[in-house]
């Protein structure tokens, strides 16, 4: 894998867009480069929401994201349009870009070592990797990396904005609805439970009455 202060390797890929893209494109950003394994598997999933939903501050802290994989570019456009995904993703079929960057190699996976793509995420400015961030645990990575452009460009950290890490209305929506379902499962439990206690009450004051009127 590339060291920090190594000169970033050149690489010209397709992206959902229908565009190629290079680094140069990004001469004057500092680039965010994330290679992933494989589009809407739940860890890639959740790296490519997090990214979009920061996407905004990346991109006010002179950023630009780009992910990449293996996948083709219809891959690609079904994963985005599937998770309203906003940001480019890159076809990298030949494993060239990958291989450039250390991105692609030996892991182990269940036990068992195999090659396969390293997730990891390099920010290249000026023409060379600034910082690497190898081995990517997903869950809190774009807020280290946006950390870390903070540092780079203006030696402060942006936040992403307080709606971005907010559930979606849809979210809260269905939660509402799963609690009052809940309650309402509840209620009828108890309802019937009460019926039943009063039918039993009421057959055994019945059964009462009987025996006192056959010894009569």
């Amino acid at each position: 894998m590339l060291a920090e202060g190594a000169k970033a390797p050149d690489f010209s890929l397709d992206t959902d867009d229908g565009k190629k893209v290079s680094l140069k494109d990004f001469a004057d950003k500092t680039l965010i480069l994330y290679f992933y394994p494989k589009d809407s598997t739940p860890g890639c999933t959740r790296e490519a929401q997090a990214f979009t939903a920061a996407r905004a501050a990346i991109e006010a802290a002179g950023g630009a994201v780009l992910g990449v994989s293996r996948d083709s570019v219809k891959s690609h456009c079904n994963f985005r349009d599937k998770y309203g995904l906003a940001i480019p993703l890159a076809s990298d079929p030949d494993l060239k870009a990958h291989k450039a960057y250390g991105a692609w190699g030996k892991k182990v996976m269940y036990g068992k070592t195999i090659d396969g793509c390293i997730r990891s995420t390099f920010l290249v400015r000026n023409g060379r990797v600034a910082r690497v961030f190898p081995s990517v645990k997903v869950d809190g990575h774009a807020e280290q990396v946006l950390q870390a452009i903070g540092e780079l460009a203006h030696g402060r950290t942006p936040t992403i904005p307080p709606q971005a890490k907010k559930p979606s209305s849809r979210v809260k929506l269905v939660a509402k609805d799963v609690a009052s379902a809940v309650k309402s499962k509840i209620k009828a439990v108890a309802k019937n439970a009460a019926k039943n206690v009063k039918k039993a009450a009421t057959k055994k004051s019945k059964s009462t009455s009987k025996k006192k009127t056959q010894k009569k």
